[in-house]
């Protein structure tokens, strides 16, 4: 399994929190994340957002084709997280686009075995595998990279 944590792109401050939209900067890291994405991602990925405003319009430049979920929301557990996704055992690639702590603790979760409100930057992803070796589950952190990191388009 591919799992692909992305944390929704810069938005504009204000309320009601779940309606805040990207900044012209936000729209931007958004597109140039998609774009790098787009290349790397397999065309039966499955995509799952969270309805706040700014996570759904960072999707859209990946794909139309998502599912929103409330699961995914502002505040979320990341034991729910990992179980919207599937993690481990669903077969594919699955990209969550969500929102801090609860990314940053999920990749805690996989990485560390506990939950810790590690960081995950404004537009940037963490990309998980997980494999079978010699009968154990294995995670694999592929990539983590940042909108800045990547060149204009």
């Amino acid at each position: 399994m591919e799992l692909i944590l992305w944390r929704h792109a810069d938005a504009e401050d204000g309320f009601p929190d779940g309606s805040r939209k990207l900044t012209a900067k936000g729209m931007q890291q958004a597109q140039r994340m998609a774009d790098w994405l787009t290349s790397r991602l397999p065309a039966d990925m499955r995509v799952l957002v969270s309805p706040a405003t700014r996570a759904q319009l960072t999707a859209r430049g990946l794909t139309e084709n998502f599912k929103t979920l409330k699961e995914l929301d502002v505040g979320a557990a990341a034991t729910a997280i990992l179980a919207a996704a599937g993690w481990p055992d669903a077969d594919g690639t699955v990209v969550i686009v969500g929102h801090q702590p609860t990314l940053g603790r999920v990749a805690a979760l996989l990485l560390a075995g506990t939950e810790s409100d590690w960081v995950v930057k404004k537009g940037g992803v963490w990309w998980f595998s997980n494999k079978l070796r010699h009968g154990e589950t294995e995670t694999v952190l592929r990539v983590v990279m940042s909108p800045e990191f990547l060149l204009k388009q």
